[in-house]
């Protein structure tokens, strides 16, 4: 094929074949992390993030139409910091063909190079040899490469194998790809992207790329309980209610929108409000009583485009209407990521007011952190993401809620985030100091994670083949053995300054053993005589032990 313009259908179908593409080589993807347990996989949350955007957004012809809801989707969707970074990219792809109805080579020549400039721009201290790295060398050393007579398919190819070069050499830049042998796992799956785009140009149709056909049966649509709610029902909470208006510049319509105003306006008809504007279209949700109300208030400015009222009584997601719950105002509220039952209910015990369920295998998104924001009555709200690879979706919520009043504290561990909150003054209206507070706390701990290894490996000096224990300090692997309490033994011989540290805490994971309490208390006790030892039944998946020294 010779293709010279891309408009919103075509480009429709090809990022619909990107994501297959995406997904036939995943596990491909997940398999390229620097320590060889499943944390955080990026095809996983890339994957994830490509679907949200594609859900989000509905067909059209126009280019920037399309686009616009497709990148707003991905930055409310993104997970992990892979998918963090993709939906910067795409985002630069939009802001540079907000205009265009559709796009001809040059026009997406600028777009990828206005992605990888957003990109870099979004992270607050960007990594050379990561997806950065190849999304802008790939471009950068494709734009010499066209010229008039270039097609859409020259265009891509040339850009697939800068890229490919650029990312064989992130071992060169990234020291800890070169230690473990691998490549950056997004820079691999973001090439994989453009691959399916290409593919699809050259008649490849992918077989997960077709779109879900909708059911015939419209009732099936409405996923909810009528037992739940009958003509006895105290109706005490409300409506939960989302759309997405599009502010208009017809003569009926009042044309000085100011965000701010609109969002107090709401706020006068129901609460749990989320209000984000991307250029002419606001997304909201809000739970309220008057539902006409708030119509009535964004109808003064525009149309709905898309438009949900659900009878909260009766919404069947039960972690959504937990979280939902009116709770009390409060001077700092904490949202925390955790995962397993266990740790779940120890840091609502600590006095987290929203405790998330995520981690390792399944990132929490934006949107969620957007949403816990919104369920909170609080002047101030601290954010633990407990996971290195869940911060910048933290952080990109921030962003996208426009909200000042969060502060994200990077926790990369679960130890990290449960000394935070330990270290809090729960009864104290000085805000800045309980912060001040959590953010020592989490500097204050050593933190050791103990997983079976799923592939071989050799770092630090440390060899580790599949189905060995390793323990693994930060990013230092510090041992492997074939007996876990043998590799925890060898790994705490290898960290300075224990001797003088108070107390641990470890939790234990689903795969722990019912000795595992018994002896990991006696194998402290052993070496740190003076050391208060706390197990705690965490049920976290992936790792078996999770421990923190402080």
């Amino acid at each position: 094929m010779s293709t010279r313009r891309v408009n919103g259908v075509l480009f429709e179908r090809m990022i619909r074949n990107g994501l297959a593409c995406l997904k036939l080589h995943r596990d491909e993807i997940n398999a390229l992390n620097v320590f060889p347990v499943p944390d955080g996989d990026t095809g996983t949350n890339m994957c994830l993030t490509l679907e949200k955007g594609l859900r989000f957004a509905q067909s059209s012809p126009e280019l920037c139409t399309y686009l616009k809801a497709f990148s707003e989707g991905l930055l409310f969707g993104a997970r992990g910091n892979s998918g963090v970074i993709l939906s910067q990219l795409f985002n630069g792809f939009y802001q540079e063909l907000s205009r265009c109805a559709a796009a001809n080579v040059a026009d997406l020549r600028n777009a990828l190079i206005r992605g990888y400039r957003v990109a870099y721009r979004a992270v607050v201290r960007p990594v050379e040899g990561t997806i950065l790295t190849v999304a802008r060398e790939g471009i950068e050393r494709t734009r010499t490469q066209i010229d008039r007579s270039t097609t859409v398919e020259t265009l891509l190819s040339i850009y697939i194998a800068e890229m490919k070069k650029s990312l064989a050499a992130t071992p060169e830049l990234l020291p800890v790809l070169k230690e473990s042998n691998v490549i950056d796992s997004g820079g691999a799956g973001y090439i994989y992207i453009i691959e399916g785009m290409l593919k699809l140009l050259y008649g490849e149709e992918l077989a997960d790329a077709q779109p879900e056909a909708p059911r015939a049966d419209a009732a099936a649509d409405v996923d909810v309980s009528m037992a739940l709610f009958n003509e006895n029902t105290v109706f005490e909470d409300g409506y939960c209610m989302e759309f997405l208006l599009q502010l208009m510049k017809a003569p009926q319509y009042t044309q000085r929108f100011r965000l701010d105003a609109f969002t107090a306006d709401l706020q006068l008809y129901g609460s749990s409000l989320v209000v984000t504007q991307i250029d002419r279209r606001v997304k909201v949700h809000i739970h309220t009583f008057k539902p006409a109300k708030v119509i009535t208030a964004a109808q003064e400015f525009g149309e709905f485009l898309t438009f949900k009222l659900e009878n909260m009584h009766i919404q069947h997601a039960e972690r959504e209407q937990k979280l939902a719950e009116k709770r009390p105002h409060r001077a700092l509220s904490v949202v925390t990521v955790v995962n397993g039952e266990g740790m779940i209910e120890t840091f609502e015990n600590l006095g987290c007011d929203c405790v998330l369920d995520g981690g390792p295998t399944m990132n929490t998104s934006s949107e969620e952190f957007v949403k816990a924001f919104s369920y909170l009555d609080a002047d101030a709200i601290v954010v633990l993401p407990n996971n290195k690879n869940i911060v910048r979706a933290a952080e990109q919520a921030v962003r996208l809620s426009g909200r000042e009043n969060v502060t994200v504290l990077p926790t990369a561990t679960i130890a990290e985030g449960y000394c935070a909150v330990s270290m809090d003054i729960p009864d104290s209206d000085d805000v800045e100091k309980r912060i001040r507070q959590m953010r020592e706390g989490a500097k204050s701990i050593e933190t050791m994670a103990v997983a079976v290894a799923t592939r071989d490996l050799r770092r630090d000096g440390v060899t580790c083949r599949t189905g060995e224990t390793i323990v693994v300090d930060g990013d230092a692997m510090l041992s492997a053995e074939s007996d876990p309490f043998e590799a925890l033994s060898e790994g705490l011989s290898k960290v300075e300054g224990l001797d003088e540290r108070e107390c641990c805490v470890i939790f234990l994971g689903e795969d722990a053993g019912a000795e595992d309490e018994d002896r990991l208390t006696e194998l402290f006790s052993e070496r740190y005589p003076m050391m208060e030892i706390n197990c705690i039944p965490g049920g976290q998946h992936v790792y078996r032990w999770i421990i923190g020294i402080f």
